[in-house]
C-alpha cells in the first residue's frame, strides 16, 4: 500500500498463521490448538503474530502519539477499587492496594490505517479470535476509547495485581519489551464465578508465588487470556526502554460502549 501505509497482509504474518480463510484445514487446526492451550492453562500464546513491518511502524505511531495519552497512576485493590471496606480487617484482599502507573492511548489517538486498527477489524481475525475463545460470534466494540489501545509502561511502572472485572478474555500484543522487568504474570483460576477465594487471592496479594505463572512474550507476540477469574500483573519495568503493549476488548453483542466514569479514569477524557 503506497504513502507508507501497510495492507493487512503486511501486518499479520500470514505465512504462519494462514488465518484469511477461517474454514481451511490450516486456520482450524491454529484454532484448535490454542483454543486448547487456553483451556487447559488460561491462557495461549502466538509468537511473530505481528510482522517485524508492522511492529516498526506500530512503536514509531506510540511514541508519536504518547504526549497526547493519559498518564495514570493510582492505588487500587486487586478489584480495581481505590476506597477500603470498614467492615474487612486492613490484611483482607479488599484493604490490600497497590500503586499502579502507565501511560494509555486510546481508540481516538490512532487512524483507521494504524496497524493495530486494521488487525482489529479484520473480519478473518474477528472469526479466528472467536473460534479459540469459543463463541460462534464477535463484535467490535463501539466505544470511541475502548476498542484497540496501547499501553506503555516507562521506568517504574507497572500494572498490579488485578482480575479484569467483566471482560471473558483480554487479548494483548506485544510490541516493544522492557529492558528489563516488566514481566506478564499470571495465577490462573485465582478465583471461580461462585466463589471468590479470598483465601487464595491473599495469599498471592501478600507475595506466595507458588502458583505464579511467568508466560514468556516478546515482540510480536499475541496473547490471549482469562483475566477475569486469574490474576495477573505486569512487573515494574526498569531502564530506559517502554514496554509497550497493544489491548484489544471484543464483545459477545453489538453495539457496546464504555462507562464513562471508566473511561474518564483509564483514558483522561470519558467521549471524545
Amino acid at each position: 500500500m503506497s504513502d507508507g501505509v501497510l495492507a493487512v497482509e503486511q501486518i499479520i504474518n500470514l505465512e504462519r498463521y494462514p488465518i484469511a480463510d477461517s474454514d481451511s484445514d490450516d486456520c482450524q487446526a491454529l484454532i484448535r490448538q490454542f483454543k486448547g492451550d487456553l483451556d487447559s492453562q488460561l491462557y495461549c500464546v502466538m509468537p511473530d503474530f505481528f510482522t517485524q513491518e508492522a511492529i516498526d511502524a506500530s512503536v514509531r505511531e506510540a511514541f508519536a502519539i504518547k504526549p497526547r495519552g493519559n498518564a495514570a497512576s493510582s492505588k487500587r485493590n486487586c478489584y480495581l477499587q481505590r476506597a477500603r471496606d470498614p467492615d474487612l480487617p486492613d490484611d483482607h484482599p479488599r484493604n490490600t492496594f497497590f500503586q499502579a502507573s502507565y501511560t494509555m492511548m486510546g481508540r481516538h489517538l490512532f487512524t483507521d490505517t494504524s496497524c493495530i486498527v486494521q488487525m482489529y477489524y479484520w473480519q478473518p481475525m474477528i472469526d479466528f479470535i472467536a473460534g479459540i475463545v469459543g463463541v460462534s460470534k464477535l463484535y467490535p466494540n463501539e466505544d470511541p476509547l475502548q476498542p484497540t489501545n496501547i499501553l506503555a509502561y516507562s521506568h517504574g511502572d507497572n500494572s498490579a495485581w488485578h482480575f479484569d472485572s467483566v471482560n471473558a478474555f483480554t487479548m494483548t500484543l506485544m510490541l516493544q519489551a522492557a529492558e528489563r522487568g516488566g514481566d506478564f504474570e499470571i495465577v490462573p483460576n485465582t478465583r471461580t464465578d461462585t466463589d471468590q477465594c479470598y483465601d487464595a487471592v491473599s495469599k498471592v496479594v501478600q507475595g506466595d508465588r507458588s502458583n505464579v505463572v511467568t508466560v514468556p512474550r516478546e515482540a510480536g507476540a499475541l496473547v490471549i487470556f482469562r483475566g477475569c477469574n486469574s490474576l495477573h500483573r505486569v512487573t515494574t519495568v526498569e531502564g530506559d526502554e517502554n514496554r509497550l503493549m497493544s489491548v484489544f476488548v471484543y464483545e459477545n453483542e453489538p453495539g457496546v460502549i464504555g462507562d464513562p466514569e471508566v473511561n474518564e479514569t483509564v483514558y483522561g477524557t470519558s467521549t471524545i
